[in-house]
């Protein structure tokens, strides 16, 4: 198998990876979703009314282990945000593995571009 073929397979695996963490992660985070609206709703909870809490990343998991709808809608939300974040990492390792440096350098960027946003966000919040 020649060096080109090689990049070739690799690039093939990895793109195979990232259509399981797409599916994988819109699947999850659909469901979270839904389990916290029906939570809403068992909570008698009425989404239009009711103010939501701020995002803390600490309560996640301790939100869901009490049942609390904000723990599942915030968690499909971080999931459903992550996941295209986790395809364009992907798709820079495919590129790099391909040696296609215009397209490594544009994944590079976006992924920039999300992490000034993040940190633009973090920074306003404060």
């Amino acid at each position: 198998m020649t060096t080109h073929e090689q990049r070739a397979s690799a690039s093939a695996d990895v793109e195979q990876v990232i259509a399981r963490v797409l599916l994988a992660g819109t699947v999850a985070g659909v469901a979270l979703l839904t389990v916290g609206v029906i939570l809403m709703g068992v909570n008698g909870v009425d989404p239009l009314s009711a103010t939501f809490p701020p995002f803390r990343i600490g309560n996640v998991i301790p939100d869901m282990l009490a049942l609390r709808p904000d723990g599942f809608l915030w968690a499909g939300i971080v999931i459903l945000v992550a996941t295209p974040i986790a395809r364009v990492t992907g798709e820079l390792i495919t590129f790099t593995i391909r040696r296609d440096r215009v397209m490594a350098l544009v994944a590079l960027g976006i992924l920039g571009v999300v992490a000034l946003s993040v940190a633009a966000a973090l920074a306003v919040s404060r």
